[in-house]
């Protein structure tokens, strides 16, 4: 079965090429519709979908009579100003239709880069997915300045899967997928069908994009598929213009798909156990080493001292009581915030802290037992608090 049939989380990333028609510069409602039609099938199968759109600035160029040539930077952010509306009411229309709650939320490639707008942003979509709306991103191009100018939705939307731990990411493109030479040129060109390692031949086989109102190209996919591989989500590029693109990827269309050599949460895993230098330490107690052993999160009342200075967000080395490194995770709170809950029941947080934070001050998906890694270290000299 094709990996999007079997994956739990999918991102679909929409071109401008295909939402957006050349000549009228209209949204394209007749295979928006079938668009729609396929995401919904993909959810009434109980999979979770998010949608990032490219298209508003193609759509508000147009309306405000830029007609023709390359947009200066602030003209096309005034075009995405106004484009932005009708393609959020486009997609608010079909999908309401059908009772699917739509969501819109707009980001940058920053915003997914940023640990602490990457914190919010996935707790924002995490909320969303959870609650059955389904989140339609654009990229915010009336603030963006290098995503207009090289056209990074592709990337946006890797980074997106990576956040909320997708198994398949599915880039819908003016081309069917990715050649050996560009098919415009070299009527020799080899169609490649599966990709497992971007290597410089991958790589060079990266062209230009021959549409008229896109701006992203293969190379930009090329940097999409190896941050996906990374986050261990398979990522196909596919032809989108034919009706209900989704479903003739599932049909066995050809394409192309980039396979990873692991899953989302065994990519997350190692790259937490593999932090070369953890922001600071916390230590537990017998009980909640337990807890972790028997695949439960690490709550505050566990937690017997804390070591450094970290943010929520960064990484920490889990600590025994005799000093060895049994964990490494992704704690939810500050080293100060960290040092008012510890010891304390979850329920006592809102009173402590003054707002209401998550339950646990390291959740089980955020965490990796170092035996999981093959490793367990003595940290003779854990940071210290600074003076």
């Amino acid at each position: 079965m094709a990996p999007l049939s079997l994956a739990r989380r999918i991102v679909v990333k929409v071109g401008s090429a295909l939402l957006v028609d050349a000549e009228s510069a209209r949204i394209n409602r007749a295979w928006l519709e079938t668009l729609v039609e396929d995401l919904l099938r993909l959810r009434k199968r109980g999979q979770h979908v998010i949608l990032v759109s490219s298209g508003a600035i193609a759509l508000g160029r147009r309306r405000l009579g830029l007609k023709h040539g390359t947009l200066r930077l602030e003209e096309s952010q005034a075009a995405a100003a106004v484009g932005q509306i009708r393609l959020a009411h486009a997609y608010k229309e079909l999908l309401e239709s059908n009772d699917v709650t739509v969501a819109q939320v707009l980001l940058t490639l920053e915003d997914s880069e940023r640990r602490r707008r990457f914190l919010n942003a996935r707790a924002t979509l995490e909320s969303l997915l959870e609650l059955g709306a389904l989140p339609v991103i654009n990229e915010n191009d009336t603030v963006a300045t290098a995503e207009i100018r090289y056209g990074d939705n592709d990337r946006l939307a890797a980074r997106v899967a990576q956040m909320i731990g997708a198994d398949c990411l599915v880039l819908l493109s003016d081309v069917a997928g990715l050649y050996s030479a560009d098919p415009n040129r070299d009527p020799a060109a080899r169609f490649i069908r599966e990709v497992r390692q971007i290597t410089p031949d991958i790589e060079a086989m990266a062209g230009r994009t021959a549409s008229q109102v896109g701006s992203g190209g293969m190379s930009a996919k090329i940097a999409a598929a190896r941050i996906a591989l990374a986050a261990g989500c398979h990522m196909c590029i596919a032809a989108g213009a034919p009706r209900h693109p989704l479903r003739r990827i599932e049909e066995g269309a050809e394409c192309t798909w980039f396979i990873p050599t692991a899953t989302p949460a065994a990519a997350r895993k190692q790259w937490i156990a593999g932090t070369l230098r953890p922001a600071g330490a916390i230590t537990i107690d017998a009980g909640a080493l337990r807890a972790l052993h028997e695949g439960r999160s690490l709550l505050p009342a566990g937690v017997t001292g804390a070591r450094g200075r970290f943010d929520r967000g960064d990484t920490v080395s889990v600590l025994a009581a005799d000093g060895v490194e049994v964990a490494r995770g992704i704690i939810a709170y500050s080293d100060g915030d960290a040092a008012r809950i510890m010891g304390r029941k979850s329920s006592e947080i809102a009173e402590l802290l003054g707002f209401r934070g998550r339950d646990e001050m390291i959740h089980r998906d955020d965490l990796v037992l170092l035996r999981e890694a093959g490793a367990a270290t003595v940290l003779a000299s854990a940071p210290q608090p600074a003076p």
